[in-house]
């Protein structure tokens, strides 16, 4: 059962989360024609008064940028402002997932995206882990990643994620807890809703951008921060098989935040990862506040009352 936060950012405003309700003839809701984005926020450990946004600017940024395959405009500082008065509404004591989204608002029956109405909202949720921080259990999908010469996989567009529910189902039905998809060429992409990395010789590689992968922020941030601990980072294309024979295999995503993989189908993986593990300490120290090398990358609101 979600424990979602008391207000929601709806119709440029904060309102009662119970009252952000569209229409069941709501355009984007037929047509998957929207676009959101996923950000955690949790209490400033220093500071109660407190709540502390993890690359709230870049999350703003991909959201504007998708809003525009929607033929849309939607302002960085307007998604950055609509965070700030929800949060200050809310006060929320606890680690929490925020759901901005982009959609068409129109109540129009055609599949399109011009002459057509749109609007932006953000909700959110208590969440602590979303998957197990011990290792999850994964499978190769029998559905493929979808092409950019498809849709706009640059984007977080909501209709595209079909394939990632079918292909986490897929999985969760069959005994595993993750899927993992190939691209058309068959080469691996990411998981239903996260990056992937390995780690060969001390070597950290990820699928790149020519993979079909979402654009990943955290997958950005884990790329930096190894880049500045000395690791050599390699962005390819990357085989079925390597996976099987990697010294390390995990997950990177907002929800997820940095997740081992700890079985591949049949195929027990190592349980020593001290390059994911120093990776995972140095994040969650950046999250919290604590590391002063990136505390550009933090967004501290202030929850007292004006």
């Amino acid at each position: 059962m979600h424990q979602f936060l008391p207000y929601a950012w709806f119709k440029g405003k904060c309102v009662p989360f119970e009252d952000a309700n569209v229409s069941i003839a709501t355009h984007a809701l037929h047509y998957g024609t929207g676009a959101f984005g996923g950000m955690r926020a949790i209490p400033d450990p220093l500071d109660a008064q407190n709540i502390l946004l993890f690359r709230a600017d870049r999350h703003a940024k991909r959201l504007s940028q998708s809003a525009r395959f929607l033929f849309t405009d939607l302002s960085e500082a307007t998604v950055l402002h609509a965070l700030t008065q929800m949060l200050k509404a809310n006060s929320p004591t606890k680690p929490i997932y925020l759901r901005p989204y982009v959609y068409t608002s129109d109540l129009g029956i055609a599949p399109r995206l011009h002459d057509i109405e749109t609007d932006f909202l953000i909700y959110g949720l208590e969440l602590g882990d979303y998957l197990s921080p011990d290792g999850v259990s994964c499978r190769f999908s029998s559905w493929t990643r979808q092409e950019d010469q498809s849709l706009p996989l640059r984007g977080k567009i909501s209709g595209a994620y079909i394939t990632s529910s079918l292909a986490k189902t897929e999985a969760v039905l069959s005994g595993f807890d993750e899927a993992l998809l190939l691209n058309s060429r068959g080469k691996v992409s990411e998981a239903s809703g996260m990056n992937l990395f390995i780690v060969r010789d001390g070597v950290l590689i990820t699928p790149g951008v020519d993979q079909d992968i979402l654009e990943g922020i955290t997958r950005a941030s884990v790329i930096e921060i190894a880049k500045a601990m000395g690791l050599l980072v390699i962005e390819r294309p990357v085989d079925k098989t390597e996976l099987l024979i990697a010294d390390e295999v995990f997950l990177t995503g907002t929800a997820a935040k940095i997740t081992p993989i700890k079985r591949l189908e049949s195929t027990l993986l190592s349980t020593s990862r001290p390059v994911m593990n120093a990776l995972r300490e140095r994040l969650v120290a950046i999250t919290e506040g604590r590391d002063t090398q990136y505390k550009h990358w933090i967004t501290r609101i202030n929850l007292a009352k004006n």
